[in-house]
């Protein structure tokens, strides 16, 4: 790996491409790495688990929406809509919006934390949507994937947009860019002006995850992709970018993030080296925002530690500042605290997450959320009575560069009544890849089978366990296997109309 500095440069100074980060991305997007075993098997895993929690969320009000307006842009040599007959097909943009908001829905895939976040498998429906119409083959899409994994990742680790209040799809743009490079062999000049229009085009305000979260916590990642897939198409026809992106004088770093003075410090492989980051991504068990899912796992330990949940007088939980100020008190949302909030604000609730899995010593990605389950009377007491602090030591071991010290939990300190105090601690979920049972192959297959009973026939869900696991060997033109179908009578429509 590289560690490349990015700074803001005068416009007075010519700085060459070569020297710029949106070239560097470009270079390692179109070097033609040798794929890693690894990296592969991932990629296989994470379009398992995107097609996972898609299928579960066909009918969510959303899904339906973005699906509708995908309808309405068929094409006769186009891409697959998840649910709908291959034998339909439609824009690849358009089927990349629709698929990317459905994976997106229920927060229940892949996620990976450090100086941002992000949810690296959001790059993979536009990937896919863009691989069918252009009858690219299995071996095509995996490099594309491992690209956009390597090039999220690693912005993720270097430039931080939360500070600022940047919604994270502002690396999702330029990695779908790269990815899309990587996969159609792009030259470097194409894929360098494609990751600088993403970018420009993607750039949007947290505000997305904040307050009243609404639906557009799930279009917002399915817009990116939409856009980048534009982008790309716009610079394949000789149109260029606003540039240097990152270092220009009025640059996004230099007028949004950390101004004229920002040193940005972004580690890449070298040219030629394989990549690898995807290996460092992990899944969610639970349908809940990532820094939770080791306080899930830490509630149904203590839930047989606290004999009567009636004794609770308070509960503290010390955290790193991320999950202290994104989905903690520290927040300052009343919204948290409100049993008539939406499910995306109860979903970026810590306090409600922590009361329902002690309660109930379980998680269900739809009983969880459930407008009843909010307004219990028991659930609401525990839940107002939480409290989050920042623990420096944790925020310490959140941004820890070692893998294995990473740590996304916390401290929690439970009160009773009479005084006595039950204390306990864990740094990661119990399936992180570092954690007391990592997700595996079946792990994954095993979420798969749980999340879409009752919505795919055996033959379907067998089918497509099959292709994808025989991913490499699928040739151009055979990508469509890649979608799951569902019974017509099981797809809701939304027929209210629209411009489209």
């Amino acid at each position: 790996m590289i560690v490349h500095k990015v700074k803001v440069y005068p416009s007075k100074i010519n700085l060459p491409k070569k020297n710029q980060l949106a070239w560097k991305i470009a270079e390692i997007a179109s070097d033609n790495a040798k794929l890693n075993k690894d990296s592969i098997e991932m990629v296989i895993n994470r379009i398992i688990d995107n097609a996972s929690v898609a299928i579960a969320s066909l009918n969510r009000r959303p899904v339906i929406s973005s699906r509708e307006m995908a309808l309405k842009h068929s094409r006769k040599n186009g891409a697959t809509l998840f649910g709908i007959n291959n034998k339909f097909k439609f824009d690849c943009e358009w089927a990349a919006w629709s698929n990317g908001t459905a994976v997106r829905e229920l927060d229940f895939h892949d996620t990976f934390l450090a100086a941002d976040y992000s949810h690296p498998g959001d790059n993979i429906p536009p990937l896919i949507s863009v691989a069918q119409q252009n009858k690219k083959s299995g071996l095509d899409l995996l490099r594309g994937i491992i690209t956009a994994y390597e090039v999220q990742v690693n912005l993720v680790k270097g430039i931080c947009l939360h500070k600022h209040k940047v919604d994270h799809i502002a690396h999702l743009g330029p990695s779908v860019a790269a990815g899309l490079g990587a996969m159609l062999r792009l030259n470097t000049e194409t894929i360098y002006q494609a990751v600088q229009q993403a970018l420009h085009t993607t750039i949007s305000t947290r505000q997305s995850r904040k307050g009243e979260i609404s639906s557009w916590k799930a279009f917002a990642p399915a817009h990116a992709g939409k856009l980048a897939i534009e982008a790309v198409d716009r610079v394949m026809r000789g149109e260029g970018a606003p540039s240097p992106i990152y270092e220009g004088e009025d640059s996004v770093i230099a007028r949004i993030l950390d101004g004229k003075k920002a040193l940005y410090k972004v580690p890449l492989p070298k040219k030629g080296e394989s990549k690898k980051a995807i290996l460092e991504t992990y899944t969610k068990e639970y349908s809940a925002e990532y820094q939770s899912q080791a306080l899930i796992d830490l509630a149904k330990k203590l839930k047989k530690k606290v004999q009567n949940l009636n004794q609770i007088k308070k509960i503290d939980i010390y955290t790193s500042h991320h999950t202290h100020y994104v989905i903690g008190t520290g927040s300052n949302d009343p919204q948290k605290m409100d049993p008539n909030a939406s499910r995306e604000t109860l979903d970026h609730s810590i306090m409600y997450i922590f009361a329902v899995a002690l309660e109930d010593g379980t998680w269900h990605h739809v009983k969880s959320y459930t407008k009843a389950r909010a307004k219990r009377k028991s659930t609401v007491k525990i839940w107002r009575s939480i409290k989050t602090h920042e623990d420096k030591k944790w925020t310490k071991r959140y941004h820890d560069q070692n893998p294995r010290k990473k740590a996304f939990g916390a401290k929690v300190v439970i009160t009773l009544k009479n005084g006595k105090k039950i204390i306990e601690e864990q740094g990661v979920a119990d399936a992180h890849p570092y954690g007391r049972r990592p997700f595996k192959r079946k792990n994954y297959i095993n979420k798969f089978l749980t999340l879409t009973e009752n919505i795919l026939n055996k033959k379907e869900s067998d089918r497509f366990l099959k292709v994808v696991q025989n991913l490499k060997k699928l040739k151009a033109g055979q990508l469509d296997k890649l979608n799951l179908e569902v019974r017509k009578n099981k797809i809701k429509r939304n027929f209210k109309k629209g411009i489209f």
